[in-house]
C-alpha cells in the first residue's frame, strides 16, 4: 500500500487517520470505515442543505424547522457532533498508546480547538471582515467548544462518569431554561426571543450574534451540544469493546431506539428544538445517530459492503476542507459579479442558477438540482485529494 502524503497540522479532531476503503486487518482494528462514510454523508448533506439555488424554493425536508420540531436538515449538525465524539474515543486511545502523554494530548486538543474556532470566525467575517459586526458563534465554533470539553471529559472521567456528565448537562440545561426567569417574560418561556438562552446571548454577545434576540449556536445551548458529543464518545467506547460485531450492532440499535423514544416522550416538557438545542432534541437526535451509525457499521464493517460508500469516504476523510472551502466559494459567488451583454453586472451564483438550472424544471426542483450539482462539485475536489493521498489535518 502506498504511503499517504499529508498536508497536516497534526491529527484532525473530527477525522481518524484516513486510509483507503480496503485496508489491512491490523489497520481496520484501529478505525472504522463506517465512521468515515457516516462523516462523509453528513458533510455532503450539510453542503446540500446550505446551498440551494434559491432559498425561497426549497423542499421542506431540506429546511430547518421554524421553531419546535425536527426536519431531516435538523439532524445534520447533531450527527456531526456525535461523529466528533466517536472519533475522540478511537483517536485518543491510539495516540495514548503511541505517545502515552496526557499533557501532549491536552495541548493538541487546545490547539485544534483554537484553530477550528478561528476558522469559524474567518467564515463568519468573509469577505468584508467588519469586526464590529462579526458574528462570534457559529458551526465551527460550536464544534471547537464541544470537541474541547468532550475531549477533556473523556480524558478525566471513566465511561460511567462520562455518561453521568452527559445526563447532568441535559438536566441542568432543562432546569435553567424552565426555572430561571427571563426579564419581561418570567420563568419557563421558550419562544423565539423569549427564552433564557437567547437573553444571555443578547446581553453577552450583543451585536455579534445571528439574530438580535439570540443565536442558534449561542453560549448556553452549547451545554447540551456537549452532551450530544458525549453521546458519540459513549458510542465509541461501545464499539471499541471486545464484544462480537453483531453484539455491537444490536447494542447501537437498542440504545438508539431507547434514547430516541425518550427524546420523543420528553417533547411535551421541553419541546424538540434545534435552535434551543433542547434536552429532548439531544436525546432524539442522538438516538437517530446511534441507529444510523449502527446501520453503517453493519453494512460496511461487518458485512463488507463498501463500494457504495467510497464517495462518502472521500468526503469523510477531508471534512473540514470540504466544509470550509465550499462555504468560502459559496459566499464569494454572492459577492463577485460578472459583466452582462447590456453592460450591467450580476452576481455569479444567481447568474448560474438562472441560466443553467432554472430552465431545468419547477422552481423547487431547479433549486435542488443546483444544490446537488454544487455538492457533486466538492465531491470531485474531495476525490482528487483522496486519490492523491492528500489529507488536510488540523
Amino acid at each position: 500500500m502506498h504511503r499517504a502524503r499529508e498536508v497536516r497540522e497534526d491529527h484532525a479532531p473530527v477525522a481518524l487517520a484516513p486510509t483507503g476503503v480496503i485496508e489491512p486487518a491490523a489497520r481496520r482494528a484501529e478505525r472504522l470505515v463506517s465512521l468515515d462514510a457516516f462523516r462523509g454523508i453528513t458533510i455532503a448533506a450539510m453542503i446540500l442543505v446550505n446551498n440551494p439555488g434559491n432559498w425561497k424554493d426549497t423542499y421542506g425536508g431540506l429546511q430547518h424547522a421554524d421553531w419546535n420540531g425536527c426536519t431531516p436538515a435538523d439532524l445534520i449538525f447533531p450527527f456531526f457532533l456525535f461523529i466528533v465524539g466517536v472519533a475522540i474515543t478511537f483517536s485518543f486511545a491510539q495516540r495514548l498508546r503511541q505517545h502515552g502523554s496526557h499533557a501532549r494530548l491536552l495541548a493538541s486538543v487546545v490547539r485544534r480547538s483554537l484553530i477550528l474556532f478561528g476558522l469559524g470566525l474567518l467564515l463568519n467575517g468573509f469577505p468584508s471582515f467588519e469586526w464590529e459586526l462579526l458574528r462570534i458563534p457559529g458551526i465551527l465554533q460550536r464544534i471547537a467548544l464541544c470537541f474541547f470539553f468532550a475531549a477533556v471529559i473523556n480524558m478525566s472521567f471513566s465511561v460511567r462518569g462520562q455518561a453521568i456528565t452527559a445526563g447532568l448537562l441535559l438536566l441542568v440545561y432543562w432546569a435553567l431554561m424552565k426555572l430561571v426567569p427571563v426579564p419581561g417574560y418570567g420563568a419557563g418561556a421558550l419562544g423565539p426571543g423569549r427564552n433564557l438562552a437567547g437573553y444571555i446571548d443578547s446581553v453577552l454577545l450583543a451585536g455579534h450574534i445571528l439574530h438580535h434576540h439570540g443565536d442558534p449556536e449561542g453560549i448556553l445551548s452549547t451545554l447540551p451540544a456537549i452532551a450530544t458529543t458525549l453521546s458519540g464518545v459513549l458510542a465509541g467506547h461501545w464499539l471499541r469493546s471486545h464484544r462480537k460485531p453483531l453484539e455491537r450492532v444490536a447494542g447501537l440499535f437498542v440504545a438508539g431506539n431507547v434514547v430516541l423514544l425518550l427524546g420523543l416522550s420528553l417533547d411535551w416538557a421541553f419541546p424538540i428544538n434545534k435552535s434551543l438545542w433542547s434536552s429532548s432534541f439531544v436525546l432524539f437526535t442522538s438516538g437517530a445517530a446511534l441507529n444510523f451509525l449502527g446501520l453503517c457499521y453493519w453494512l460496511i464493517d461487518v458485512h463488507g459492503y463498501q463500494r457504495w460508500a467510497v464517495p462518502f469516504v472521500m468526503y469523510g476523510t477531508n471534512p473540514i476542507v470540504a466544509y470550509v472551502l465550499s462555504s468560502l466559494v459559496a459566499k464569494s459567488m454572492l459577492v463577485w459579479r460578472i459583466p452582462l451583454a447590456d453592460g450591467s453586472k450580476m452576481h455569479i451564483k444567481p447568474y448560474i442558477y438562472e441560466h443553467v438550472f432554472r430552465p431545468l424544471g419547477s422552481p423547487v426542483n431547479a433549486s435542488l438540482f443546483y444544490a446537488i450539482a454544487y455538492t457533486l462539485l466538492w465531491l470531485g475536489v474531495a476525490a482528487v485529494l483522496y486519490r492523491k493521498r492528500i489529507f488536510v489535518k488540523i
